[in-house]
């Protein structure tokens, strides 16, 4: 594949979770409530049936996916092989459990949300995966020596 179509891919993948962050994080940090009732909008409502609203459990959400952001940002303008790797590796460390959990308790959602959840989450996890395999290639382990 060619350096700038690799590139392109790559910034395509980090603006996708970039975006992704942006809107759970902003919503859940300074909006817990609505996140709680009305998360992912569109009249639909994933997270309420985990359980009673719990503010400090949603700020954290929001503030986790706007870390995850800041990240991503940085490793969107940077293109750095480094914070790349970290941003991809990260995304998969809070990705693929959230995925796992949400897929085992898709049952408790109508079935077309509980599709569009996994579908949802397995995106970010695909994008994730994309960013590693596309991360700006670095020195060998022998030229760094």
């Amino acid at each position: 594949m060619a350096p700038r179509t690799r590139r392109l891919l790559l910034r395509l993948a980090l603006v996708v979770l970039a975006l992704n962050s942006l809107m759970v994080g902003l919503w859940g940090q300074f909006f817990p409530r609505s996140f709680y009732d009305d998360f992912p909008g569109l009249g639909r409502h994933w997270i309420m049936v985990d359980g009673p609203f719990n503010e400090h459990l949603i700020r954290d959400i929001g503030g986790l996916n706007l870390a995850l952001a800041a990240v991503t940002i940085v490793a969107l303008i940077t293109l750095g092989r480094t914070v790349v790797l970290v941003t991809g590796v990260a995304w998969l460390l809070y990705g693929v459990p959230h995925l796992v959990y949400h897929t085992s308790h898709a049952h408790e959602l109508a079935a077309s949300d509980g599709a569009a959840i996994t579908i949802s989450l397995a995106g970010s996890v695909v994008m994730a995966i994309v960013a590693l395999v596309l991360a700006p290639p670095g020195p060998s382990h022998e030229a760094a020596r």
